[in-house]
């Protein structure tokens, strides 16, 4: 008899990401956290595809009332939006996030 076992796959979260949560789905995790359809820190680890999937469509509709463009956000929300992504940046450096493109790149 054979089986078939399906593993499904989860994401890692953003703190344990290889390229220290400076990915697309880093950004969209700390996006949600902007618009509060995350708590601010939760890493969404743990997560299948479905979900992930399901967080883009929620962050791509929050940002779409404001064309997609940070610049475009209410004040409140574009100081939360810095912040947010400041803070990542100084942290990822610090764990050795290089942000110049490799050769793979």
């Amino acid at each position: 008899m054979n089986t078939i076992q399906s593993k499904t796959l989860t994401y890692t979260g953003i703190d344990n990401e290889e390229h220290h949560g400076m990915t697309m789905t880093g950004r969209i995790i700390r996006d949600a956290w902007v618009f509060g359809l995350l708590e601010e820190g939760d890493g969404f680890a743990g997560k299948n595809a479905g979900e992930l999937q399901n967080l883009f469509e929620q962050v791509h509709e929050a940002w779409e009332r404001y064309g997609q463009l940070p610049s475009h956000l209410p004040p409140d929300l574009a100081a939360r939006h810095e912040r947010i992504h400041a803070e990542a940046m100084v942290r990822a450096k610090k764990s050795g996030w290089d942000p110049e493109l490799g050769e793979d790149d």
